[in-house]
């Protein structure tokens, strides 16, 4: 289980009170002591994950946050990070004592509705009281459906798990495919991946190992090249590839290598359309032309890594930018879950294609960017645009090359 990528779990957040059970409640339904349990409040201090198989949803990815109405400068760095979760949350478990509900759970309850995220209440430590009728009552209302668990002896525990079951998003169990749609069964893709300081030695990245996977349960087949040997391989071919698919840093030289008659676009691209929204990501990279010397750029990086000589967030895409606009601009690179709560300072948002993330977190930075008011766009589609080769890249892409050519039209 710990070698399914996370971004391919179902995320369940834990949340709720100090010392209500939150810990106890994940430990009996993974059968593990993953989270450490104590009498004392707020025992838990940064969020604590355990991936599972939760058969038959398969894999998922229990998060176990520290108490919501934690006190102290520790404490609100602790809050801080369970608020974090929320954005990464695709169903959310409200935990509470059977014999209290107050002011904290109605907070958290607001937070998960307010983000359309399915819904489980557990009362817990119902050896000891019973919740009250008006607070179950109101639930069953709101059709919020909750169990009754005690943690520490197990009981209910088979309850939470079948509630689980039943609540968890259409969009987990119906996963959009990366590429398979865009190359039948028993045609080829294409897969260029370049080998340079960048790559990790003796593996594949994340989206290529992806994307080979998802051709492969398409019944297409697959062929992997690196740029250098892009050309000789397809003049080998008695039939054109259905698709090219390159990494973004090799796209001129692989743009050049391919017949304009073949389908091109990125791994970078796909993934925007896999995790995110592609259609705002690319209405997100207009914005590119309204950029003026000095403004500022966020760049997002969903996993962390040291950087290198040559890094494509810190240097490539920088470098393509300040060409393409004939100014300097200031970048700021923020890593892993690090997201600003203020937008506002930044012109424009470039994200990587958020391959180690899920499709619900990705989806939230596009929302909070949106409602500030900033573009958003990714590492694929900026690189596409500064090149000139955009409308190529999106060529596998009807409904988002007419968007794009749209707007182009209509210069917005």
């Amino acid at each position: 289980m710990a070698r399914t990528y996370k971004g391919f779990h179902l995320h369940i957040g834990i949340f709720g009170r100090r010392n209500v059970g939150k810990s106890s409640l994940l430990n009996a339904i993974t059968k593990q002591q993953v989270s450490i349990v104590s009498d004392y409040a707020g025992t838990t201090t940064d969020p604590v994950e355990k991936p599972m198989e939760l058969l038959p949803l398969g894999p998922v990815l229990f998060i176990d946050t520290a108490g919501i109405d934690d006190v102290g400068a520790l404490g609100e760095l602790r809050v801080q990070k369970t608020r974090q979760v929320f954005d990464r949350t695709d169903l959310g478990v409200l935990v509470s004592e059977a014999s209290t509900w107050g002011e904290f759970e109605e907070l958290i309850l607001s937070e998960l509705k307010s983000r359309d995220l399915p819904i489980l209440v557990v009362f817990n430590k119902i050896d000891l009281a019973e919740p009250a009728v008006d607070v179950t009552g109101r639930l069953s209302v709101m059709k919020i459906p909750f169990v009754r668990t005690n943690a520490a002896s197990g009981a209910g525990i088979l309850d939470f798990r079948q509630c689980l079951l039943d609540s968890a998003p259409s969009d987990f169990i119906d996963n959009p495919v990366i590429l398979a749609d865009l190359v039948k069964p028993g045609a080829l893709a294409v897969l260029v991946v370049p080998i340079d300081k960048e790559a990790p030695k003796g593996r594949l990245i994340t989206p290529q190992v992806q994307s080979i996977r998802d051709l492969l349960d398409n019944d297409s087949y697959c062929l992997v090249v690196k740029e250098r040997e892009l050309r000789r391989a397809l003049e080998t071919l008695k039939e054109p590839p259905g698709l090219v698919v390159t990494d973004s840093q090799a796209f001129l030289k692989v743009a050049a290598d391919t017949p304009l008659d073949v389908p091109l676009t990125s791994f970078s691209i796909l993934f925007s359309r896999f995790k995110g929204d592609l259609a705002t990501q690319v209405e997100g990279t207009l914005a590119v032309d309204r950029l003026r010397a000095g403004d500022r750029v966020l760049v997002a990086e969903a996993c962390t890594h040291h950087p290198i000589g040559e890094d494509i967030g810190r240097v490539k895409i920088p470098r393509w930018l300040t060409q393409y606009i004939g100014g300097k601009l200031e970048f700021v690179t923020v890593q892993g879950h690090d997201f600003p709560d203020d937008l506002s300072p930044y012109k424009l948002v470039i994200h990587c294609g958020a391959c180690m993330y899920n499709r619900r977190e990705m989806l939230n930075r596009i929302l909070r960017c949106r409602k500030a008011n900033v573009p958003i766009t990714n590492y694929g589609l900026v690189i596409a645009y500064s090149l000139g080769i955009f409308e190529r890249a999106l060529g596998p892409f009807p409904a988002a090359l007419e968007l794009y050519q749209s707007r182009a039209r209509s210069g917005q």
